[in-house]
């Protein structure tokens, strides 16, 4: 059988719960400790939620990029519940360093939020749920929020040649809005007051 770059046909069988999969050899991780300067807040411990600041805040399992045109990553990000102040538990968020490089996420198990901003400033919002199927174009910043009890477990699948850039979000003080909790059991958006526009950095 011909294969690609070493990459040949597989299937995965994958855990809608843990996200874990014999098909997704990379692992990454990060800590709530290792997301300073990423909230408001300080990082607290213990944290809201149960959680120290030296637990897991998430992690991703993935296919090894190929980082050939034409090639997928594919993998699984799993976001845990918790609070910090009154933002929820999100990821750092990124643009791919190739811009025009698009991303479909997938809903497996619990309730979240994907936060996107064009780098014109355009924000927008759109629910991530189980058997949900959210598609983020190219050209778009995102950020994966947990807004409900349980761990936030999504599929995800990107050009492997794209990248990922963190730095745009870092540069400008976080993303234009935050998506903290209403202390009604629900989420809103609220201005990002370290927020520099994009166009002035």
């Amino acid at each position: 059988m011909i294969s690609v770059g070493g990459v040949r046909p597989f299937t995965t069988r994958v855990d809608g719960l843990t996200g874990a999969s014999q098909g997704f050899p990379d692992h990454y991780t990060k800590t709530f400790d290792g997301l300073a300067g990423v909230y408001q807040e300080e990082i607290p411990s213990p944290i809201r939620g149960g959680n120290a600041a030296g637990d897991l805040a998430y992690e991703v399992f993935s296919t090894a990029r190929a980082q050939l045109p034409g090639a997928l990553t594919v993998g699984t990000s799993v976001l845990r519940a918790s609070t910090i102040g009154s933002e929820f538990a999100m990821t750092r968020g990124h643009i791919h360093q190739i811009v025009d490089r698009a991303e479909i996420y997938f809903g497996l198990s619990g309730q979240g939020v994907m936060l996107l901003e064009s780098l014109s400033g355009e924000v927008a919002t759109l629910e991530v749920l189980p058997g949900s199927l959210v598609y983020v174009p190219g050209g778009w910043i995102h950020r994966s929020v947990n807004v409900g009890s349980e761990p936030l477990v999504s599929l995800f699948c990107f050009s492997a040649d794209a990248g990922q850039d963190y730095e745009i979000v870092e540069q400008a003080g976080g993303m234009r809005k935050l998506v903290v909790t209403d202390e009604q059991g629900g989420w809103m958006l609220v201005d990002n007051p370290r927020y520099r526009p994009r166009a002035s950095l």
